[in-house]
């Protein structure tokens, strides 16, 4: 089954997943397989005042809606595109007379859009909403109680004159909007800024080591190929970030997307051994040292992400300095633990303008990154491009320009040469490139020139350390 715009792929019966999308064609790293506009989509709660809700992108200043107070737009052509979906959401937040939850707008975009229409199959899908998998059959007491919260809202906030649906199906559209949300960032790909449905990218099957990335471009998902893809293969994403052993990763998607992962990374448990790495040689730690330093970690983890909730962030540096003498005797250098806190550490370093210290950290998380994500991995091209932003600004040229170059391939092929971010990276790529001439020619003079240049720098360091490393792929309630 294809559909204008969609020739390329087709919904197929996958064994033991229900659906899933093959290509019909060749596809090669890179390629742009389909880019899809969302369904209906909305800014989170807490970001409605910073970002355009068309566009998505955060801005210094937006334009509120003269109407409702609510919306804010990037100008007023963004206003005009999104009147459509906003007309009807305007006039039931004037009665309604106060802003509903995220879930409750797009639950209700999704049904005036259904209402529009006619039907819940828009112009270039392959599947309609109606047939959206919503999973409300496997949810716990807590999430039963949660869509009966959501239904309540929703329905005190629906307006009487609009089309009237059934509880049935309003709990549908909240199972839907659970279980197939996907994240929208904002324009450079650095911040979760919103949810939207997509009902093409949703018919994607999970792998854990798959064949296909999600990016959000220009106002669109777009589904790229990681690697070579022929025709008739299926077309996998990955749900959850791979940096997990494979049981952990298991639990994961069980507890919130309510399948058994069946990939052959899970199944053969690829890369566990990596990832649960302990010091080998004369010196190879007792299984109960092992098991105590996990634990120390794991403990100190949550005192991070207090601090860091907190802002203390000299308190996050002598935290990770603390557990990294704990770490450092007893596990390998891909062991998760240990990088989660090189992560954690080489970050709030560079916060705190501690680069020679940070970039050391940082090359030890990447070259243990390497060793474990797809080389074609998103999250592995945005570590690597922070950690040569912090190797340049250690001074450490030869080290980070090596590293934006390695960052800027993967980036090409996981956000296309069109992404914001990869168009940021292609200016740091350039401008590493001709320091390093420099750096080459005449040592001396490079620092000093360096030094004067600092002044007016053009490459940043991310402006403050949060607890997301990279917006996940799927948005789901806490």
């Amino acid at each position: 089954m294809t559909k204008g715009g969609m020739e390329s792929v087709e919904v197929f019966p996958a064994e033991g997943k229900g659906r899933g999308l093959r290509a019909q064609k060749e596809f090669l790293p890179g390629d742009v397989i389909f880019a899809e506009p969302a369904y209906a989509a909305v800014v989170f709660d807490s970001l409605t005042h910073i970002v355009c809700h068309t566009c998505f992108k955060r801005q210094e200043r937006l334009h509120r809606c003269g109407q409702c107070k609510f919306a804010y737009y990037c100008d007023r052509t963004c206003q005009r595109v999104a009147w459509l979906d906003h007309k009807s959401e305007c006039s039931a937040i004037k009665r309604h007379g106060k802003v509903p939850t995220e879930n409750i707008r797009l639950a209700a975009r999704i049904m005036w859009k259904m209402e529009r229409e006619g039907s819940g199959l828009a112009e270039g899908c392959l599947v309609s909403i109606d047939d959206l998998q919503n999973h409300v059959e496997n949810f716990g007491e807590e999430e039963k109680k949660e869509l009966h919260a959501d239904v309540e809202s929703f329905l005190e906030f629906w307006p009487p004159q609009s089309q009237q649906f059934g509880m049935q199906f309003i709990s549908h559209i909240f199972g839907v909007i659970n279980c197939n949300g996907f994240t929208l960032s904002d324009q450079r790909g650095l911040q979760a800024v919103g949810v939207g449905i997509f009902p093409n990218l949703c018919q994607a099957n999970h792998d854990c080591w798959p064949n296909c990335t999600v990016i959000f471009n220009n106002g669109k998902i777009e589904l790229r190929a990681l690697s070579k893809i022929s025709p008739g293969d299926e077309l996998t994403v990955s749900y959850v970030d791979f940096l997990n052993v494979s049981e952990e990763r298991r639990k994961q998607l069980k507890k919130q997307y309510y399948f058994d992962c069946t990939c052959e990374h899970c199944k053969k448990q690829i890369k566990d051994d990596l990832m649960l790495a302990v010091k080998e040689g004369e010196h190879k730690p007792s299984a109960e040292m092992v098991k105590e330093v996990i634990q120390f970690s794991k403990d100190t983890l949550e005192k991070i992400n207090k601090a860091r909730l907190e802002g203390v962030y000299h308190e996050v540096v002598r935290l990770c300095r603390e557990c990294l003498k704990k770490q450092e005797p007893v596990l390998g250098e891909t062991n998760i633990y240990l990088l989660r806190i090189l992560s954690i550490a080489s970050e709030v370093l560079s916060y705190l303008q501690m680069f020679e210290e940070a970039a050391d950290y940082a090359k030890r998380m990447v070259d243990g990154y390497l060793k474990i994500y797809h080389p074609n991995n998103a999250q592995l091209g945005m570590a690597v491009m922070r950690a040569g932003v912090t190797h340049w600004h250690a001074g450490l040229i030869e080290a980070g320009h090596g590293m934006i170059c390695k960052a800027y391939a993967i980036l090409l092929v996981t956000h296309g040469p069109s992404h914001p971010i990869t168009k940021d990276l292609e200016v740091m790529r350039v401008q590493t490139e001709m320091e390093l001439r420099m750096f080459q020619q005449n040592e001396l003079m490079y620092y000093k020139m360096r030094e004067a240049a600092l002044k007016n720098q053009k490459i940043q360091v991310m402006p403050e350390p949060t607890t997301e490393t990279s917006p996940s792929l799927f948005h789901k309630k806490e």
